[in-house]
């Protein structure tokens, strides 16, 4: 989703991503599979063993990064031993950084393993309202999170910090629209630049041995 298109989203009308057909045989096209940043994005730092990030931008209100999700989460568990992922919600607005703040609250408590598809699927599936701090602390209380010391992290310095350090990111790969991927801060590429979700990960792959050599 575009950044652009969140105010008609948020409206109601919504724009369908799609996809833009079969592409023609051959390699990834610079240009028009992926983008290669003219300035490098910050990397790591990375885990002991690790050679290359790849980074998903997203927002969980986005339909685009609810359908990507399950594909991606498939692709990460098949990645190889030197390929470190993570992802990184984008703060366009200030109702992304609400989510924003959410991620990184629930990340420092060690429970957001298991709560990231759940809040998926009461956003697109239950209808539920993420939108404001207290929208989101009843979400967690009743997913067993402890809410003061959840409402303790999602107001703290370090999730302010971590939160800043995401919109740097995104800006550095010049994101604006998601679900997105970006490959050892030198490239990026999506499903509607590749044409596809599926066809956007086999670009990752193409992107990750490039960035090995």
């Amino acid at each position: 989703m575009k950044r652009r298109d969140f105010p008609l989203h948020l409206a109601g009308i919504g724009l369908a991503l799609g996809t833009v057909g079969a592409r023609a045989q051959g390699g990834p096209v610079e240009g028009r599979d992926y983008v290669k940043l003219g300035t490098p994005a910050a990397v790591g730092p990375l885990p002991a063993g690790k050679k290359v990030e790849v980074v998903e931008f997203f927002w969980y209100e986005c339909p685009h990064c609810h359908a990507f999700d399950p594909l991606l989460d498939s692709w990460v568990k098949k990645l190889p031993a030197d390929v470190a992922f993570r992802r990184v919600p984008v703060g366009f607005t200030a109702r992304h950084v609400a989510a924003q703040k959410m991620f990184y609250a629930l990340e420092n408590m060690g429970a957001l393993e298991g709560l990231h598809k759940k809040i998926f699927a009461a956003i697109h599936n239950q209808g539920a309202r993420l939108v404001s701090e207290s929208d989101i602390v009843a979400f967690v209380k009743a997913n067993g999170v402890d809410c003061d010391k959840f409402t303790e992290q999602f107001r703290s310095f370090q999730v302010a910090t971590q939160s800043t350090k995401a919109k740097q990111l995104t800006d550095a790969y010049k994101i604006d629209g998601v679900p997105a991927l970006g490959i050892q801060g030198r490239f990026y590429t999506s499903g509607a630049l590749a044409g596809s979700h599926e066809r956007a990960l086999a670009v990752t792959e193409f992107l990750i041995q490039r960035a090995r050599a």
